[in-house]
């Protein structure tokens, strides 16, 4: 089994990005840590990050020909992106959302998700580890 690890804009500079926000690890140290993960439950989980929305959209249109679910963090695009919303309504397979900040405890900007209605679950606030709750979580809503 396959899953896809999303990660939308800006999640690139983690690590040097507003460290008291989204902690010290990088993107590949995360990156690392679930494929690591994934490998101990039994799935393969291939990691892609883009600063551009069409690119985002065309990693979750081809996520349902390979994918069994897709973790996503859409960064700033959570608020304003109804394409990526309906790229995930249009794909079927089940989609995890996941922030490494509380979003709630932030900007009132940030309190509103175009993504939750169509995302399967979602995990926000445990920092990296928001990533391993939205994977172990994908992985038994499929039944792996």
């Amino acid at each position: 089994m396959k899953i896809l690890l999303l990660h939308g804009p800006n999640l690139n500079l983690l690590g040097t990005r507003e460290p008291e926000v989204y902690g010290s690890m990088t993107l590949d140290d995360i990156n690392k840590k679930m494929i690591a993960l994934g490998a101990e439950l039994g799935v393969e989980v291939k990691c892609l990050q883009s600063n551009h929305e069409g690119a985002l959209i065309d990693a979750l249109h081809d996520a349902r020909t390979w994918a069994a679910g897709v973790v996503f963090n859409p960064g700033g695009y959570t608020h304003t992106s109804v394409a990526l919303r309906d790229a995930i309504s249009a794909i079927v397979i089940p989609v995890i959302e996941v922030h490494l900040s509380n979003v709630y405890a932030r900007e009132e900007f940030r309190h509103k998700s175009l993504m939750s209605a169509v995302c399967k679950g979602k995990v926000t606030g445990f920092g990296w580890r928001s990533y391993e709750l939205g994977l172990r979580g994908l992985i038994d809503i499929i039944g792996a």
